[in-house]
C-alpha cells in the first residue's frame, strides 16, 4: 500500500489508475482507525472484505458498504479513477475549473463535470470555523455579475442591493490567517454589521472602506477607515488583502466560468476561500484534506438545481 502523495496532476492521475488504489487511498484517509461500518446505529469494526466486488461486509448488521457511502460519491456511477483527479484538478487550480474543461479532461459530458464539481465544492466547503476572527480583520464587500461598463446608467443603483444583474458578496480576512466569504442580500448597514459581529471577537482592530454601512463599527471595534478616492494605503489601515482576493475570485468566475447563477454563487465562494485557507499547502496535501472532507457530504441534482432544499 502506497503512502506517499502524489507531487503533480500526472502522478495524480498514475497514482489512482486503478479501482483498488482508489478504494486503499479513500478508506485509509476515511478509516485511519480500522474500517468501521458507516450505518447509522451500528459502527461496527467486526466487517469482512469481499474482494470481488470491492466492498465490505458488516457481521452485526449484517449490511454491505463500499467506501463510497457517505461521502459525495455515493450513488454516482462515475468511478473513483475519475473523481479523485478530478478532484485534484479543482483544488489546485488557482482560478478554477470550468465544467467544460473538467468533461474534456476526463470524457465525461459537460452536465456530469458540472455536477460533478459542485459536489466537490460541497466537500470544500468549512463546516465549522474554529472561533472568531481576532486581531487585525479586513472586511469588504464587492459585487459578481455583469461589467457595470454595459449597464444603463439607471441600472447601476438598486437602493442598497447595488447594480441590478450583479450578486453582493461579502468577505472578513484576519491578517496571515483564514478568510470567511459569503452572499448577502444587501450592502445595508444591518446586514454588513451583523456578518462583522457574527465572525469577528469584540476588541479587534477592524479595517474597511469609507462605505457608509460600516459606520457604527466602533462601539465594539477599534475601526479604521481607507477612503479609497484618497487613498488605498495609509500604513496598516487598508483592505488590500481581500482586494487581492476579490481580483483572483472574479478573474476565475469572468475568465473561467463567465458567468454564474446567484444560486450557486456560495459554492463558488465555498471552493476560493478553501484554496486561499490552504494556500500554505502543497497540491497533494490540499487535495488529501479535500477528499477527506467528503465524508458525511451530499449533494443530489434535486437539491443543485432547486427542486428540493438542501439539508446540512
Amino acid at each position: 500500500m502506497r503512502t506517499q502523495l502524489p507531487v503533480t496532476l500526472l502522478e495524480a492521475v498514475r497514482y489512482f489508475s486503478g479501482p483498488d488504489e482508489c478504494r486503499e487511498f479513500l478508506a485509509r484517509l476515511r478509516w485511519s482507525n480500522g474500517i468501521t461500518c458507516p450505518r447509522a446505529k451500528c459502527g461496527s469494526k467486526d466487517v469482512w472484505f469481499i474482494r470481488t466486488r470491492g466492498i465490505w461486509r458488516c457481521k452485526k448488521c449484517l449490511r454491505d458498504f463500499s467506501v463510497k457511502v457517505g461521502t459525495i460519491f455515493e450513488d454516482s456511477p462515475i468511478p473513483l479513477t475519475q473523481w479523485l483527479p478530478a478532484v485534484w484538478m479543482l483544488t489546485s487550480s488557482k482560478k478554477g475549473v470550468s465544467s467544460y474543461h473538467l468533461a474534456r479532461a476526463l470524457g465525461v459530458t459537460q452536465k456530469t463535470a458540472w455536477f460533478m464539481l459542485h459536489r466537490i465544492r460541497v466537500a470544500m466547503k468549512t463546516k465549522s470555523f474554529a472561533g472568531p476572527l481576532s486581531g487585525h480583520v479586513e472586511v469588504d464587500e464587492s459585487f459578481v455579475g455583469g461589467k457595470a461598463k454595459f449597464q444603463h446608467e439607471r441600472k447601476r443603483s438598486h437602493r442598497g442591493r447595488g447594480p441590478v444583474g450583479k450578486a453582493a458578496v461579502m468577505a472578513l480576512l484576519e491578517r496571515h490567517g483564514e478568510i470567511r466569504a459569503m452572499p448577502v442580500p444587501t450592502i445595508r448597514r444591518g446586514t454588513l454589521q451583523k456578518q462583522v459581529r457574527q465572525h469577528v471577537k469584540p476588541g479587534s482592530t477592524v479595517y474597511s472602506d469609507a462605505l457608509p454601512s460600516y459606520r457604527g463599527l466602533e462601539a465594539d471595534y477599534i475601526h479604521e477607515v481607507i477612503d479609497h478616492s484618497e487613498a488605498y494605503v495609509r500604513g496598516l489601515v487598508h483592505t488590500n488583502g481581500l482586494e487581492n482576493f476579490w481580483s483572483l475570485f472574479k478573474r476565475g468566475i469572468y475568465g473561467t466560468h463567465h458567468a454564474v447563477e446567484p444560486f450557486h454563487l456560495d459554492r463558488y465562494l465555498d471552493d476560493a476561500t478553501f484554496r486561499f485557507n490552504t494556500r500554505k499547502l502543497t497540491d497533494g496535501a490540499r487535495f488529501a484534506r479535500a477528499v477527506k472532507d467528503t465524508v458525511g457530504r451530499r449533494l443530489t441534482y434535486a437539491t443543485l438545481t432547486g427542486a428540493e432544499t438542501e439539508v446540512n
